[in-house]
């Protein structure tokens, strides 16, 4: 550890004297107060706090960044309180040591509340102070590095959380080699196989790769000498989860990929940057829709580039980026090349309001934590784009999003009578994913209003949450919960019916409300399938709807409602056996149905195979060939010639399921498949 702290201390002396005095005083008092306690490699605890300090100390941040990430673990760890902090260090740094301990500071009772609590909580910390963010993303790095010394199950959870939610987030603040790093440590622990494939290509083919490098810097560096421009052509090399998401996009192996490497050509300005791309397309001829203008078009994170991919040497691909040297330095650290350190002047506090994720979630309404956790997933920490209004005002949505998604972003009152749409002087539907840089116009009329199916279509919690409150207080015939929507239906005369009209049930109270007679009549209603029944609910507005434990139906599992004595709407399975067992089903079911009938289906399986070398490339192959993606895997050595393996596979449709099953058993080496869940 005494060579780790010396390094640390070599690397602080790009802060002045003072700073340095102050950041080596909580260095000692940190490794005081954690002297007693182990990591779970047997190391020093210390080593955590040091590690983590030192990757921001590479990020070049303030002096009391530093001192905060020294101390990050004490309040939780030890007896030190914040009080003693602020004595030593200052208010700032109290802040921040207590912003980040306030983050993991969540105890509830359900796994996912907790998850979402727990970002909700480290995402609105970042309106306050930017820096309590990047603490704990370089905490979550310098764990994710030392991810070995925990319990498989531990590991994996960690490797998707960084996937999910760590990862996207240092996208979104610009840090690339953080995002990239994450990424790949994910891959390591989630999917050991292909991780270990794409390693070993990479290498293997390494001096090959060197050499047709070479020439194309060569080439590029003997046009620029006769335009007379300065330029600096570095070989690029991705990283392992970007070929992985190659491999996937493209359904080849990683053996099939030639781009496995690109050239970054950095120039001294924007109009340098220009001229570049065109002598690159004067060299080799550029792929047609792989061009994309990031300088005239920024992404949210302030990230700027030209990009594009040539034809080059040998018919091989080759994707080039183009950008000047401060835009480089924005790429690489992001929100943090604000602090850059400049010795004897005082650093440059970004304001948080500069952020577009920031002014985001300033405006963020979604406060219920069962849907949270997904809303953030699927709005702030996925892609964006940028459209515009007719007058010319950007307008920065997910990607996926329709101009009902538009047009609620603009004002509620737009999207309730929001009736079509045009996409540059076209009309589209308003259900159409808007592209990148489209005009959006929105048609409304006072007779316009949501309909269930805009459920379906939007991606912005906005969105769903002013429809869902339309519906709910507008429609009568409609309960919408959990993902669920539950149709109520008026009384009408009966077609043929096992229960007369007249005879009512009694109930019991549900959710908490009494609602007697709430089942009045029983229809059989011509535009369904024979046989399919319907209730209706009376004046029941705040019924609870719950999933039934027997089944656990899952997002686009066939589903019915039944609506129990006291507990609400219990959804099962159409196919679940026990609904046969419930004395007064036929008169008591309701149907409902899922907000996204088109949600992609995901199902566990179990696989013993004979040893080959190629197993997980041959079972994902079989799975991509039915529109099938593995979000992960696991192959475990049994024995000396069989293999264990155990997927999470996500579907389009429950039919396709038995048809990724048929080519996974025609891989020669599978032996047996189960499914699990």
């Amino acid at each position: 550890m005494n060579s780790r702290i010396e390094e640390f201390i070599n690397n602080i002396q790009i802060y002045d004297s003072t700073d340095q005095a102050k950041i080596r005083s909580a260095l000692e008092w940190a490794k005081s107060l954690h002297q007693d306690q182990k990591r779970a490699s047997g190391e020093p605890y210390f080593i955590h706090p040091l590690g983590v300090a030192s990757i921001l100390v590479d990020l070049k941040l303030d002096a009391d960044t530093i001192v905060a990430t020294l101390l990050h673990d004490v309040l939780e760890d030890t007896a030190t309180t914040p009080e003693s902090i602020e004595e030593r260090f200052g208010k700032d740094v109290r802040k921040l040591v207590e912003g980040v301990t306030k983050i993991a500071d969540i105890h509830a009772k359900n796994k996912t509340i907790q998850e979402a609590e727990n970002i909700r909580k480290m995402l609105f910390a970042m309106v306050q102070d930017i820096r309590v963010i990047l603490i704990k993303l370089a905490d979550k790095l310098h764990n994710m590095r030392t991810l070995e010394y925990l319990p498989p199950d531990r590991r994996k959870a960690n490797a998707q959380d960084c996937l999910d939610i760590y990862a996207p987030l240092a996208d979104r603040l610009g840090i690339s080699w953080i995002k990239d790093e994450l990424e790949d440590l994910s891959l390591k622990h989630l999917n050991r196989d292909v991780y270990d494939q794409i390693k070993g290509i990479v290498a293997l083919k390494k001096k090959d790769r060197e050499n047709f490098l070479q020439r194309i810097q060569e080439a590029i560096l003997s046009e620029t000498k006769n335009l007379g421009i300065d330029v600096v052509v570095n070989a690029r090399a991705k990283h392992f989860y970007s070929i992985y998401q190659k491999m996937r996009k493209r359904n080849k192996g990683p053996e099939e990929l030639y781009d496995l490497f690109g050239i970054r050509i950095l120039c001294d300005t924007v109009d340098d940057c220009y001229t570049m791309l065109g002598t690159v397309h004067h060299l080799w001829k550029p792929i047609e829709g792989r061009f994309k203008d990031y300088i005239a078009m920024p992404k949210a994170n302030g990230y700027q580039s030209l990009h594009t991919t040539v034809m080059s040497f040998d018919g091989k691909l080759l994707e080039i980026q183009i950008r000047t040297k401060e835009m480089h330095q924005i790429a690489e650290f992001g929100v943090a090349s604000h602090w850059l350190y400049k010795k004897g002047t005082t650093s440059e506090i970004i304001k948080p309001e500069d952020l577009s994720i920031v002014n985001r979630l300033k405006n963020w309404n979604s406060l219920d934590m069962s849907t949270f956790l997904d809303d953030i997933k699927q709005e702030l920490l996925k892609d964006s784009i940028f459209v515009f209004t007719p007058q010319g005002k950007v307008i920065e949505l997910p990607a996926g999003s329709t101009p009902i998604d538009f047009a609620y972003h603009i004002h509620s009152a737009i999207g309730d009578h929001c009736a079509g749409a045009k996409a540059d002087g076209n009309i589209i539907p308003l259900t159409a994913e808007l592209k990148n840089t489209q005009v959006v116009e929105i048609l409304t009329t006072q007779n316009a209003h949501p309909h269930v199916n805009w459920l379906r279509a939007v991606k912005t919690a906005k969105a769903r949450s002013k429809i869902r409150a339309w519906l709910q207080q507008n429609d009568e015939t409609l309960i919408i919960e959990k993902n669920i929507v539950a149709r109520k239906k008026g009384p009408t005369p009966p077609v043929s019916s096992p229960t007369p009209p007249s005879q009512t049930a009694q109930t019991g109270p549900a959710t908490g409300q009494k609602f007697e007679n709430a089942i009045q009549t029983v229809i059989q209603n011509q535009n369904l399938p024979k046989g399919i029944l319907q209730v209706r609910v009376e004046d029941e507005r705040n019924m609870m709807i719950r999933f039934a434990q027997c089944c656990k139906p899952v997002t686009g599992d066939p589903i019915i409602g039944y609506v129990s004595r006291g507990r609400g709407i219990i959804v099962h399975r159409s196919t679940c056996k026990n609904i046969h067992f419930i004395p007064d089903f036929e008169e008591r079911k309701i149907e409902v149905e899922w907000e996204k009938t088109n949600s992609q289906l995901i199902k566990r399986f179990k696989i013993e195979a004979r040893k080959a070398n190629d197993l997980f490339s041959a079972i994902e192959g079989a799975v991509r060939k039915h529109q099938g993606h593995l979000l992960e895997g696991r192959i475990e050595e049994t024995s000396q010639e069989h293999f264990t393996g155990f997927f999470t596979l996500q579907i389009e449709r429950r039919e396709d399921l038995k048809q990724v099953i048929k080519s996974l058993k025609s891989v020669p080496s599978v032996l047996h498949i189960q499914v699990i869940s």
